[in-house]
C-alpha cells in the first residue's frame, strides 16, 4: 500500500512541476510576443501591464521605418547611376547638335562641292545614329545596375527577412562586373576619341585670335594667317576650297554656329569623362558587392550547416531520453 501512496506522490509531484514549467513558458512566449508584436501565429496573448495600457514600443513609428528604408538605399550605386546619366546626357545631346554644326560649316565654307564631303556626311549620320543607342542603352543599364544594387544591399544587410542567394545570383553579379569593365574601355576610347573635334576646333579659333590680335602686321600678314581643314583627313585633298585665310577665316570665327559647336564639344568630352567616372566607380561598386555576396553565401553555408548539426543533435537527445524513459 505504501508503495502505491509513494508512487502517486511523485506522480502528483511532477506533473505539478511540469505545470510550473508550462505556465513560466507561456508567461515567457507572452512577454516576448508583447516586447516583439511583429511576430505572428501564435496561440498565447500579450500580457498586459499597469492598467491594460499598450508600451510606446509596441509599434514601430514612421522614424523607425523611415530609418529602416534609407538604410536599404544604395547611395554609392545612386551617386554612380546620377554621374552615369549625366555624362551620358551631355555627350549623347551634345555631341548630336555640335555634329549637325560641323556639317554646315563645312558644306558653307570648307567644301562646297556635295560629293567632297558625300563620305563625311554619311558617317556623321550615322554616328548620330549610334549616339541615340548609346543614350538608350545606357538609361535601361544605369537602371538595371541601379536595382541590382538595390537587390545586393538589401540582401547584404538583411533588411527583407532571411539572407538568400544563388549561385546563379552571384554569376549576374560577376557577369555586370565583367560588362561594366569592357563598357569602362570602351569608354575610355570614345572619351579619347570626343578630343579630336575639340582639339581641331581649338585650333582654328586660336587661328582667329591671332588674326584678331594687334601684333598681325598689315592686312598683307593677316591674309597669309590660314586654316586648312583638309589635313585633318575629314575631307579630301581635292576639295574646294578647302583652306580659308584672313578675313574670311575670322567671319568663320564669329559666326554662332562656329561659337556652338566649339563649345558643344567640350562639353560633350566633359560628359564622355563624367560617364568613364561613373563606370570606374560602378566597376568598384559591383566587385565589392559581388565579394560581399560571396563571403555572405559562406556564411550562409556554415550557418545551415550548424543549425542542422544542433537539430540532429536534439533528435539524438530526445530519442535517448525516450529510451532512458521507457527503461524505466
Amino acid at each position: 500500500m505504501k508503495p502505491a501512496m509513494e508512487t502517486a506522490a511523485e506522480e502528483n509531484t511532477e506533473q505539478s512541476q511540469e505545470r510550473k514549467v508550462n505556465s513560466r513558458a507561456e508567461m515567457e512566449i507572452g512577454r516576448y510576443h508583447w516586447m516583439y508584436p511583429g511576430s505572428k501565429n501564435h496561440q498565447y496573448h500579450p500580457v498586459p501591464t499597469l492598467g491594460d495600457r499598450a508600451s510606446p514600443l509596441s509599434s514601430p513609428g514612421c522614424f523607425e521605418c523611415c530609418i529602416k528604408c534609407l538604410g536599404g538605399v544604395p547611395y554609392a550605386s545612386l551617386v554612380a547611376t546620377i554621374l552615369c546619366f549625366s555624362g551620358v546626357a551631355l555627350f549623347c545631346g551634345c555631341g548630336h547638335v555640335a555634329l549637325a554644326g560641323t556639317v554646315a560649316i563645312l558644306e558653307q565654307h570648307f567644301s562646297t562641292n556635295t560629293s567632297d564631303h558625300a563620305l563625311l556626311s554619311e558617317v556623321i549620320q550615322l554616328m548620330q545614329y549610334v549616339i541615340y543607342g548609346i543614350a538608350s542603352f545606357f538609361f535601361l543599364y544605369g537602371i538595371i545596375l541601379l536595382a541590382e544594387g538595390f537587390y545586393t544591399t538589401s540582401a547584404v544587410k538583411e533588411l527583407h527577412g532571411e539572407f538568400k542567394t544563388t549561385a546563379c545570383g552571384r554569376c549576374i553579379s560577376g557577369m555586370f562586373v565583367f560588362l561594366t569593365y569592357v563598357l569602362g574601355v570602351a569608354w575610355l576610347g570614345v572619351f579619347g576619341f570626343s578630343a579630336v573635334p575639340v582639339f581641331m576646333y581649338y585650333n582654328i579659333w586660336s587661328t582667329c585670335e591671332v588674326i584678331k590680335s594687334p601684333q598681325a602686321n598689315g592686312t598683307a600678314g593677316v591674309e597669309q594667317i590660314c586654316v586648312d581643314i583638309r589635313q585633318y583627313g575629314i575631307i579630301p585633298w581635292n576639295a574646294f576650297p578647302g583652306k580659308i585665310c584672313g578675313s574670311a577665316l575670322e567671319n568663320i570665327c564669329n559666326t554662332n554656329e562656329f561659337y556652338m559647336s566649339y563649345h558643344l564639344f567640350i562639353v560633350a568630352c566633359a560628359g564622355a569623362g563624367a560617364t568613364v567616372i561613373a563606370l570606374i566607380h560602378f566597376l568598384m561598386i559591383l566587385s565589392s558587392n559581388w565579394a560581399y555576396l560571396k563571403d555572405a553565401s559562406k556564411m550562409q553555408a556554415y550557418q545551415d550547416i550548424k543549425a542542422k548539426e544542433e537539430q540532429e543533435l536534439q533528435d539524438i537527445q530526445s530519442r535517448s531520453k525516450e529510451q532512458l524513459n521507457s527503461y524505466t
